[in-house]
């Protein structure tokens, strides 16, 4: 069970930053390291995020199965979850979606992210009624993730938080800032707003004047220091020191994450191999990066470790 109401788990989220640790495969057969997963969940417990989200996007959610997730989940709420809220994620189709919601909810997770539904043409009323169903299936509160084929508009967003008293968040994936200003404008402070573009860190100055106020940061894997002083530097609005991080640091790594599809979870993992903290491979159809990638990785990341 919770420890936290849905409007106390959005509360917390939103006082600082969140991260999604990656789920960590053995090399030899792409299996669940769950050994392995739980020694690095105590290791991120250690620092001050504001939250974690298992077998999230980063986390490899479109290549575990449903027992794998149930697995992540509990793992996380058992290694991390005294200390730090645990959000679990739900997917695919709206059935999929809402026996994934209910079992995070047993085992203990503190809410739910929302991703799309997977592979199928919706319309947007489609994809409205799918949140509304599943969010009616939990008692955790619940952060739709807006991208791909589930984008919602502000109309949506609000036929949704005023049907669902647990829709206690939102989470942008598109990038669209008419259609964040307009969400922002129509719900204001009844939602929680998380910025959920790749690299977050360069988006997150920006969106901090749209009301997000927070952000999930994959660099937070492998550089946890540095992700929690960048954060620390958006919040305070320190322009010169974001901006030199952005030129010297992200803007780079994010040059060598788009050198493939899918590199976004794949430069995590790498950069875990850098700090000496493997992770393993990711699995198919992603691919992990080359050894002249990860060099170009390694000579990045430097002395920030």
């Amino acid at each position: 069970m919770s420890k936290y109401t849905p409007t106390e788990m959005a509360q917390a989220l939103g006082a600082g930053l969140l991260s999604f640790p990656v789920t960590h495969f053995k090399a030899d057969d792409f299996s669940f390291d769950e050994v392995a997963y739980r020694d690095n969940l105590g290791w991120l417990a250690g620092y001050p995020a504001s939250g974690l989200f298992a077998a999230g996007g980063t986390g490899e959610l479109f290549s575990l199965t449903p027992g794998e997730v149930n697995r992540v989940v509990k793992a996380a709420v058992e290694e991390a979850g005294a200390k730090t809220p645990i959000i679990a994620p739900a997917g695919y189709g709206t059935a999929m979606a809402i026996e994934m919601a209910q079992a995070a909810e047993a085992a203990g997770a503190d809410g739910i992210l929302l991703f799309p539904p997977y592979l199928t043409e919706c319309d947007a009323s489609g994809v409205a009624d799918h949140v509304e169903r599943v969010c009616k299936s939990t008692k955790l509160g619940v952060i739709v993730y807006s991208r791909a084929n589930g984008k919602l508009d502000a109309n949506a967003v609000e036929r949704i938080a005023a049907r669902c008293p647990n829709l206690v968040g939102f989470k942008d994936g598109v990038g669209d800032v008419d259609r964040m200003t307009r969400i922002y404008a129509r719900l204001g402070e009844r939602l929680l707003y998380v910025g959920g573009l790749p690299t977050a860190e360069t988006f997150a100055l920006p969106y901090l004047e749209m009301g997000v106020t927070t952000y999930s940061s994959a660099i937070f894997n492998f550089l946890p220091e540095w992700a929690l002083d960048f954060y620390k530097a958006v919040r305070a609005r320190d322009v010169a020191h974001v901006y030199r991080e952005l030129n010297d640091f992200v803007l780079p790594y994010t040059e060598l994450r788009n050198r493939r599809a899918g590199y976004a979870v794949s430069i995590v993992k790498a950069g875990m191999t850098v700090v000496g903290r493997t992770a393993g491979p990711v699995r198919t159809p992603l691919a992990d990066l080359t050894g002249e990638e990860l060099e170009t990785l390694t000579k990045l990341i430097g002395d920030r470790r």
